[in-house]
């Protein structure tokens, strides 16, 4: 008998993080410390710029690279804090949709790529489809990269590395000599780099816009990707973008003009009201709100969990913490008991010991999350 389905399929798992949102539906009143946006809305005069572009019409179409008003936005940007000006640029539907395109324009069957664990859960999953070979580089304890690690996780079929900075689900930023330490391993055996920036405005070390160590500025057959959806809360919109090599760009922009068309036509152009001053001082207003809420988090936090277990957050909205009897998956359904929503780490990682936490809520969700999760540490009973 046939099968009904392809069999690239049963290589890819439903999302272990959508399986936690469905349980919240049943929910009455959850402790929700696993969604991964903003929970600040899309700032106004973006809000203001999409209802005016529809009302006047705006709304076919648009060339395949994106709008030229939003691709020379984008080039000045990344020219003016990165340090380098694109070879070629593509605005794309999502950032997930940029990882798709750049997997399936530069990897062969059976090329391998490194990945360092823990990682987001598409970066592995979208690998199946391109039929590559993700090959796990291991960041525990403090979640940092180790040139002996890297240099032992490299082969014949190696041919990217890719690098998610501030990352989900750990929330570290990659330091200079990580970055330092990346392109002389890339150089030297002429591989791509795939940098995923789509958190690089929530910097708590530097403070908000404040350009995190990158690969770009220093290593040619880098990609970049990154995106409006965390900066302008707007992931619905489906809004992001690439920029790298020429060749590299030419094959992505030939596949999207196959499968997503074009991102979003309203939401490139309402996106420009983001980039005006007015607008970007909402957004540092934000930053430096999740800055104090990464705080609350940790602070609350530490005195059950203790610093073994708990990697202070450096970027994005996310803690990933260690469970303190080492079983993430147990204590996250410990957690569910009490309709608290945090994600297990299995889903992001080749270990199942820790969990994600999201600070992306208000205050008072995350007192009540942080007194909960607590005593959940301390073994107190239910």
């Amino acid at each position: 008998m046939k099968s009904p389905v392809a069999k690239r399929m049963g290589a890819i798992d439903a999302s272990g993080i959508r399986r936690i949102f469905d349980m919240a539906a049943s929910m009455k009143s959850p402790v929700n410390l696993g969604i991964g946006q903003p929970h600040f809305d899309v700032p106004d005069p973006i809000k203001a710029e999409m209802q005016r572009l529809t009302a006047d019409g705006f709304n076919a179409y648009t060339p395949t690279q994106g709008v030229s008003e939003l691709l020379a936005a984008l080039r000045g940007q990344i020219r003016d804090q990165k340090g380098r000006e694109p070879e070629d640029l593509l605005v794309t539907s999502g950032v997930s949709g940029a990882i798709l395109l750049a997997y399936e324009a530069i990897f062969d069957p059976g090329d391998e790529f490194i990945l360092p664990d823990p990682y987001f859960v598409i970066y592995r999953h979208a690998a199946k489809l391109a039929e590559a070979v993700p090959v796990l580089l291991d960041t525990y304890p403090d979640f940092r990269i180790r040139r002996e690690r890297l240099e032992a996780a490299i082969t014949p079929r190696t041919k990217a590395i890719v690098l998610n900075s501030p990352a989900n689900p750990t929330g570290m930023i990659l330091t200079q000599g990580e970055i330092d330490t990346v392109i002389e391993v890339a150089r030297r055996h002429d591989l791509y780099i795939l940098c995923d920036e789509i958190y690089e405005i929530f910097n708590y070390v530097g403070g908000a816009y404040t350009p995190v160590p990158s690969p770009w500025k220093a290593y040619e057959k880098t990609i970049l990707l990154s995106g409006f959806s965390k900066s302008f809360s707007m992931t619905g919109w489906r809004l992001g973008y690439a920029a790298g090599p020429a060749p590299v760009l030419a094959e992505m922009k030939k596949l999207q003009q196959y499968t997503f068309v074009c991102a979003p036509s309203v939401a490139q152009k309402a996106a420009l009201a983001g980039f005006h001053e007015g607008t970007q001082q909402i957004l540092r207003a934000h930053v430096a709100d999740y800055a104090r809420k990464r705080d609350l988090v940790y602070e609350g936090l530490l005195p059950a969990f203790g610093d073994k277990n708990l990697v202070r957050s450096e970027g994005a909205f996310y803690f990933f913490v260690r469970s303190p009897d080492g079983d993430g998956d147990a204590f996250v359904e410990r957690a569910l008991a009490r309709e608290v929503l945090i994600i297990p780490g299995s889903v992001f990682s080749s270990r199942s010991s820790h969990f994600r936490l999201s600070f992306a809520a208000s205050d008072e969700t995350l007192r009540r999350g942080i007194d909960i999760l607590c005593q959940l540490a301390r073994g107190k009973a239910l």
